[in-house]
């Protein structure tokens, strides 16, 4: 099974993509193929609310998320990783999360049969890392990407989230982290 991740952290080699590369380590280990899409190196505008894909389920706008449209709809299991930012995904997720507004169309404005996809065994997670220990550091994230995963006809099938994780590299060093990121991917092909 081909997994599809999107890293949304603009730093390289940081914590969330040190946790997104565990997880991808557990898929590749049961026997799971992984594409990890660095959301940070490619130039999506934002949605402009323009209204544009009501009627067609398709954003007019031409830009590095148009692919990305195709390998959604052909994905059986998508991961989507963020640190939180102010108790939220950082702005490069949620751009990408807005302009899944098209998806959203083509599920609740078109007619059954076009373009769109109802399938209960697609999967979606959510893997994030916070620097801070609130209680509800990661509530805004999660129903964020939650909605998401509804938008594009996946069902949220479980996170992945760490407190108290800031310094880059931190992650690298709390090898039971490491150990429950490849455990969850392993988990994911089920």
């Amino acid at each position: 099974m081909n997994i599809l991740i999107f890293n949304g952290s603009p730093r390289k080699k940081g914590n969330t993509e040190t946790l997104l590369n565990a997880v991808a380590a557990g898929i590749h280990a049961g026997g799971g193929q992984t594409e990890i899409i660095r959301l940070a190196d490619l130039s999506i505008n934002p949605c402009k609310a323009c209204g544009g894909c009501d009627k067609t389920g398709i954003c007019i706008q031409q830009d590095d998320m148009t692919p990305l449209y195709d390998k959604i709809n052909k994905a059986r299991r998508i991961i989507i990783g963020s640190p939180i930012y102010f108790y939220g995904v950082t702005s490069q997720t949620k751009i990408f999360i807005d302009r899944t507004q098209a998806m959203w169309c083509r599920k609740y404005l078109l007619t059954p049969g076009e373009q769109r996809i109802d399938d209960p065994g697609r999967q979606g997670f959510f893997v994030s890392v916070a620097a801070t220990k609130g209680k509800n550091i990661f509530a805004g994230a999660v129903l964020t990407v939650k909605y998401c995963f509804d938008a594009i006809g996946i069902n949220y099938a479980g996170e992945l989230l760490f407190r108290g994780i800031d310094k880059r590299g931190e992650i690298s060093a709390a090898i039971s982290k490491i150990q429950q990121a490849e455990k969850f991917g392993q988990k994911i092909l089920r």
